[in-house]
This record gives C-alpha cells, structure tokens and sequence, in this order.
C-alpha cells in the first residue's frame, strides 16, 4: 500500500484519522511491514512539503486483520490530551461485527475478566475473576441479518486485548473469518469481519463535538448489509 491509497476521513492541524484497511499494522513490528503510521507521515510529508521528520502520534490501535477508524495526533499537544481522553473514556467508539450466529439476546452487556497470554499472541476470558485477569465489559445490539450472516454493532467500554473478538465469541457468536477465536474458516484475505466504524469525542484543541464514520470495506458480505 502507498500512501496517496489512504482514506483520510478527517484532517486539521492536530489531528488526523483513517480508514485503515484489514492486514495493515498501524505501527510497524519487528517484521517491517510499512504501517499506517509510516504512510500517513509519508501523506504528510508529501502533502505540507514539510522537509525532515514528521511528528505523529498513535492514539490508539486496531487489530491488523481488523478494518476503520483510527486517530492519530499531529501536535503533541493533542497527543497529550487525547491520551488522557482515551484513559478516562471520553472518547466513544463503536464498532461494528459480522458474525455467524444471531446473539441469544438482541442485545445486552457482556463482562468477563481476560488474561493475555504474550507468546501466542491470544486471550482467554473467564466468567469470574481469575488471579492475573482485567475486567473487560462492552455493549451490544442486533442490527440486521441476511442469509447465514449477522452483523451487530458494539460498542467496547474497556480496550483490552482482543477484547471484542473473544467475548463474541464467549456466547457463541464468532466474527466472521476470526479463526483465532472460534470462526470455522478464515477469509482469503486474513482479515476478519470487524470494523471500527465511529469514533466520538470532543476536539482536543477546538472543543467541538466531532463524530467520525468509517464507510465499510468493499467486500460482498459488508456491502449487503449496507445496502
């Protein structure tokens, strides 16, 4: 991916948020695949002609195979303040899930407490607490559903690791393509049927209400559910 690909969904002089796509890191790993965070420097950079290095900073990060909204901060004042933001959850986000079987309740709050476990890259919940666990708790809805598919919409009160993707499937609603987490086949691609699809929050600097919306992927299954 080149930056002039990028889907910048908002831009002033502190901030900056995008469409990242599914299998894109937002920042690099040890294996140097270039990341969000390096193309949108380059989008920058190319875009202000500004010479030498870019200040950017992550806010938050998606899960590689997970697709939408991502913010970053272009001032490190805005970093601060968004940092803090995220800290004290005054930022809402809402995602939204693809999954193969319809919840039991049309909505409803999940909790569990999970333990991540760094080696494998994966995480296990519990039902009640567990010595090493964090206590993670979202909220969610039925949206619509068309032929074997369901999409629901989320909206995550905790940020823990993989935290969606495995309480869905804690009550037996697998995302779509998330074979880490009990999907019974991966999509072709390595991505999964999560989309980070709003983010909310009042402006770091300006003050002003901003609300965020990332369209889907363009992919068969998203695009019939947004029909």
């Amino acid at each position: 991916m080149e930056y002039n690909q990028l889907e910048i969904l908002f831009e002033d002089n502190h901030l900056i948020a995008v469409n990242k796509p599914a299998g894109v890191l937002v920042q690099p790993d040890k294996k140097g695949d270039k990341a969000l965070e390096q193309l949108l420097k380059e989008y920058i950079a190319h875009k202000y002609n500004k010479p030498g290095e870019v200040f950017l900073g992550v806010c938050h990060r998606i899960d590689r195979p997970v697709s939408g909204v991502v913010l970053f901060a272009r001032t490190s004042k805005a970093l601060v303040r968004m940092n803090e933001m995220f800290q004290t959850k005054d930022i809402k986000k809402t995602y939204w899930a693809v999954v193969a079987n319809r919840p039991e309740n049309i909505s409803g709050h999940l909790t569990h407490w999970l333990k991540k476990n760094e080696q494998k890259n994966i995480s296990h919940a519990y039902d009640t607490e567990v010595k090493g666990t964090s206590k993670c708790e979202l909220d969610y809805k039925w949206l619509k559903s068309i032929d074997n598919y369901h999409l629901l919409e989320i909206n995550p009160l905790t940020g823990r690791h993989h935290q969606i993707r495995l309480q869905l499937s804690k009550i037996n609603c697998p995302i779509k393509g998330d074979v880490k987490y009990g999907a019974r086949r991966g999509n072709g691609d390595g991505s999964i049927h999560l989309h980070a699809r709003k983010a909310e929050f009042i402006h770091p600097v300006k003050k002003e209400k901003i609300e965020i919306t990332a369209p889907v992927p363009n992919e068969v299954v998203w695009k019939a559910f947004v029909m």
